[in-house]
């Protein structure tokens, strides 16, 4: 049988650019597509997250890295050594978030700290310093770590007691320079009681590597510690949130056009967002027992930050508590309490033993009967051992553990997800970043040759093409 491409020097071309493509160490497959162009699938050591990040996810996290070097070091909110505020700003406007708005984040995120009473807290991602500046003078000790070396030189220079301060991304709580300072200021071979990360997760490329993550902060805290993963990116409430900025930008365009839009913006959202199923999924195979909590964002202001975020809090290792605890009484708070909002939660709260009040609709997010706002129901609690959770049953509504320490039996029966658990950025990363590598290789390996369209797959997809 003949070789048709011995006719055809536009496919004996391809095949060479083909071949080309399938013998770079970052993809495991490349074949024509039916449009002259050339589909490829990303070698699986490549974008893997363990047990060393591939190039490509490396590559995404570098971007990160230096977006945030230069950012803090324009410094171009930096009100005072410990208030740098710089890179926060609103997705609306693109102004900077408010002062005080930003104060009160802060300090909710101390506030849900300290409540976990920690004395040796290790921070994965500790940016300009916001919380260790905060935290440090309540604690035994404290290790903070990230990935802009201004940074570190920076909180390094500004020599608080107790502290130590190295470069180092968030999957890397065992490299030597880590181990090393929780060695020197915890003490030799003493575990943190918290790990901390606040404000990282949407630099994440996905959840493969979040998991990666949290299983090195799990194994590093001790027995009876926190992991503390807060200010996170709610993926059910992205169409929302993009719907608002699309109806900010076009009050005049109607709902079909705002709908098409913001469904297009959240496809094409280059930061991770998740859901707490999406954790305790990653958590469910560790040696260690874990509990979760979900907690609410309860600052005064309306912004994307109180609306759409939220705190997780993971207790490491058995429960402690005498055999015979009273079990949780589970509560609904129902349509009914369009009263006094704040008597009418220490009424459902009221009786004996520790309970869980469910299904308080978020003002926020819902204009039902009974609503309140996330602050609104904090103060309402002031004064009470209490926390401020979502419902899992539903985000869109709040729930209240009291005291404090039940809120992981507000998480105990959640239900099962029914659809996708987060949003993840880095396929669209590897499907912009892999083929300008490709077509630089082709440039060098084949000098005037022309570039075919290389187009991204996954292994599935490709085969039934």
């Amino acid at each position: 049988m003949s070789d048709p491409t011995a006719a055809d020097p536009t496919a004996a071309s391809t095949d060479r650019i083909t071949a080309l493509l399938a013998a770079h160490p970052w993809v495991a497959d490349a074949r024509p597509a039916p449009d002259g162009g050339v589909r490829v699938v990303p070698h699986p050591d490549a974008v893997a997250a363990t047990p060393e990040p591939g190039p490509l996810l490396r590559e995404h996290l570098d971007q990160w890295a230096e977006v945030y070097a230069f950012v803090y070091e324009t410094g171009e909110s930096r009100h005072a050594d410990d208030l740098d505020l710089s890179g926060w700003r609103a997705s609306d406007t693109g102004a900077p978030l408010p002062e005080a708005h930003m104060r009160d984040w802060v300090e909710r995120t101390v506030d849900l700290v300290l409540a976990q009473r920690p004395r040796r807290l290790l921070e994965l991602g500790c940016g300009t310093g916001l919380l260790a500046h905060r935290l440090h003078p309540h604690l035994d000790g404290y290790v903070g770590t990230d990935v802009a070396q201004v940074a570190v030189d920076r909180l390094t220079a500004a020599a608080l007691p107790r502290t130590a301060f190295v470069r180092a991304a968030a999957h890397e709580t065992t490299a030597s320079e880590v181990r090393d300072a929780v060695d020197t200021v915890f003490g030799p071979g003493t575990r943190p009681d918290c790990v901390l990360l606040n404000s990282v997760t949407q630099c994440f490329p996905d959840l493969a590597y979040l998991t990666a993550v949290l299983h090195g902060a799990l194994a590093a805290v001790e027995d009876g510690g926190t992991v503390i993963v807060g200010d996170n990116r709610h993926s059910d409430f992205l169409l929302d949130h993009f719907g608002r900025l699309e109806r900010a930008r076009d009050p005049e365009a109607d709902e079909k056009t705002i709908a098409a839009r913001a469904a297009a913006a959240a496809a094409a959202d280059e930061e991770l967002s998740f859901t707490p199923e999406a954790v305790r999924a990653a958590c469910a195979a560790q040696p260690r027992p874990v509990r979760m909590s979900v907690h609410a964002r309860t600052m005064a202001e309306d912004t994307e930050l109180t609306r759409y975020r939220y705190d997780l809090v993971l207790r490491v290792g058995p429960r402690h508590g005498a055999p015979g605890t009273r079990p949780v009484r589970r509560v609904s708070w129902a349509a009914r309490q369009e009263g006094a909002l704040a008597e009418a939660v220490r009424a459902a709260l009221g009786g004996d033993g520790p309970v869980v009040l469910r299904g308080i609709p978020n003002a926020l997010l819902l204009d039902a009967p009974g609503a309140m706002t996330p602050y609104a129901l904090r103060r309402a609690l002031d004064g009470v051992d209490a926390a401020v959770l979502l419902d899992t049953a539903d985000p869109r509504t709040l729930a209240v553990a009291a005291p404090a320490s039940c809120a992981p039996a507000a998480c105990e029966d959640a239900p099962a997800p029914t659809g996708p658990t987060a949003h993840e950025p880095f396929p669209l990363f590897v499907g912009r970043r892999l083929p300008e590598v490709l077509r630089d290789h082709l440039r060098r390996a084949e000098p005037g040759a022309p570039a075919p369209v290389i187009t991204v797959v996954d292994g599935a997809e490709d085969g039934r093409s």
